[in-house]
């Protein structure tokens, strides 16, 4: 279990130190260096998705889990406006992803995105302000962060 763990961490870690890309209406609501989430799981077998995506070395993460169990799957990606053209390396199975990001305000979220095209994951994810991944962030802490957002300790 924590061989999977470290590799989403790695992958989440590869945020740090990475400059913002912005997309949506304004140009204000970055799709990159953030986690995304689709609910806030409030039981322990509440599954919780998880969407993330870096640009520094141009990876990011599709995860699903509750408490008890959970799957993830690493891609890599060419971004070209508002499209992700992604390699997942498993398969070597390709696909082009059309995101968009916009300030909303759902519940406690502060931001949406909103993913086509995509045979992975959700088509719609929340974030918080504060979910940004810092570049001073450590690995331990970044993994502690994304678990305590998906798998819920009820």
């Amino acid at each position: 279990m924590k061989k999977p763990l470290l590799i989403l961490g790695l992958v989440v870690v590869g945020v740090l130190a990475l400059a913002r890309w912005t997309m949506g209406p304004g140009g204000d609501v970055s799709v990159f260096d953030r986690i995304w989430i689709d609910q806030l799981p409030s039981k322990p077998r509440d599954t919780g998705n998880a969407f993330a995506a870096v640009t520094k070395q141009p990876l990011g993460v599709f995860q699903s889990a509750s408490q008890y169990k959970g799957s993830y799957e690493i891609f890599s990606y060419k971004a070209s406006g508002d499209e992700l053209q992604v390699v997942y390396p498993q398969t070597d199975e390709k696909e082009k992803i059309k995101v968009r990001a916009w300030k909303c305000k759902e519940g406690d979220m502060d931001y949406c995105l909103e993913l086509s095209g995509s045979s992975r994951g959700v088509k719609r994810y929340r974030s918080r302000r504060g979910w940004e991944i810092d570049k001073s962030t450590e690995l331990e802490q970044t993994l502690s962060r994304i678990e305590s957002i998906v798998r819920p300790t009820n």
